[in-house]
């Protein structure tokens, strides 16, 4: 589990890791996505990533996107070959790729919803054009790219089996694509303190939060995209914050406020106090510190090929399992003597 403590001036540092509008409004839980189906807002999202980056300290809030961006980066190193046309869904402000090099990428299309986060984006080595879109319709032709990346955007799309099925078509046949996005079981700790402290205050509680996907479902979506051989894993991330507030706060400067058509737009003061009462007392840490733990879901996906590996086909084995069996078994005697 990675830890960071977010007022630290050395919380950048501070790293490890295991695999395993309305900034009080957060997405949390799981969800089956259906075709069709509007939970978010998007010209709300677009608006929220614009003012995030029109904001002169918006550099302090990419902390997570620059650590996932560099782990991502790392799993792109693992394939052994140069890509001459990569593409970054929702890369704002090149969180990935400024941890790679033309030896890796040769040139690069970055994506995002909001002009304003790309004009902030890193300078790198690598030949990049930048282009307005919307991660939900990619203006790509099919079969354009070598490798196509994305991270922690996808979490708010309307309809992710199509956008898996869209990052799908516009790669190379034995294209690769390797993304990350926020995980179901992310932030429970705010969710949890919101929920017990409105139930209290108020006699019940609102859908302050949304749904993410479920680790369960994510290599189903992939397979029903058109992808093979895939990888799922998990990350949770875990940043230290002086209080509630500061978590909230910290949301809103990286745009991961709540835009759904559901949300609502604001919660009494009394049961904003109460809620940080219950972070404290349930979740809080001896120095005074809470946690807000971040679950982070990386997928790796291949478009299909003939040259790729395949299983052999059904009765060619030449070994039963019941022979397996009998490996760690002793000799006899007589078996020998044969």
């Amino acid at each position: 589990m990675m830890n960071i403590s977010r007022r630290s001036p050395l919380f950048l540092l501070l790293l490890s890791s295991s695999s395993s509008g309305s900034c009080c409004g957060l997405q949390s839980g799981s969800r089956r996505l259906i075709s069709g189906m509007k939970v978010f807002d998007r010209r709300m999202k677009r608006r929220q990533r614009s003012w995030s980056a029109r904001q002169e300290d918006t550099e302090l809030y990419d902390y997570l996107r620059d650590e996932v961006g560099s782990r991502l980066a790392d799993r792109v190193h693992d394939v052994a070959r140069t890509f001459p046309l990569a593409l970054d869904v929702g890369g704002g402000k090149n969180h990935i790729t400024q941890h790679l090099s033309k030896d890796v990428v040769e040139r690069l299309f970055l994506t995002d919803v909001s002009e304003e986060t790309l004009k902030r984006r890193r300078r790198g080595e690598i030949a990049t054009h930048c282009v307005v879109a919307d991660e939900e319709f990619l203006p790509f032709k099919e079969n354009t790219f070598d490798l196509v990346v994305s991270s922690l955007s996808l979490h708010w799309t309307n309809d992710l089996p199509a956008a898996l099925t869209q990052i799908q078509q516009v790669l190379k046949p034995d294209g690769v694509f390797i993304g990350a996005m926020v995980g179901g079981d992310s932030l429970y700790e705010l969710r949890c303190s919101l929920q017990l402290a409105e139930t209290e205050r108020e006699g019940g509680f609102s859908p302050h939060v949304s749904p993410y996907t479920a680790v369960t479902d994510l290599g189903n979506l992939l397979s029903h995209a058109g992808f093979n051989m895939l990888t799922v894993d998990v990350d949770d991330v875990q940043v230290h914050y002086p209080g509630i507030f500061e978590v909230m706060m910290d949301l809103q400067g990286m745009a991961e406020s709540n835009c759904a058509w559901n949300r609502r737009a604001l919660l009494h003061r009394d049961t904003m106090l109460a809620a940080a009462a219950v972070y404290k007392e349930m979740y809080g840490n001896d120095d005074g510190s809470v946690p807000a733990t971040f679950q982070i879901l990386y997928m790796i996906g291949w478009k299909p090929h003939e040259s790729q590996a395949k299983p052999a086909k059904r009765g060619s084995a030449s070994t039963s399992f019941a022979d397996l069996s009998k490996i760690n078994k002793p000799i006899r005697k007589d078996d020998a003597d044969l």
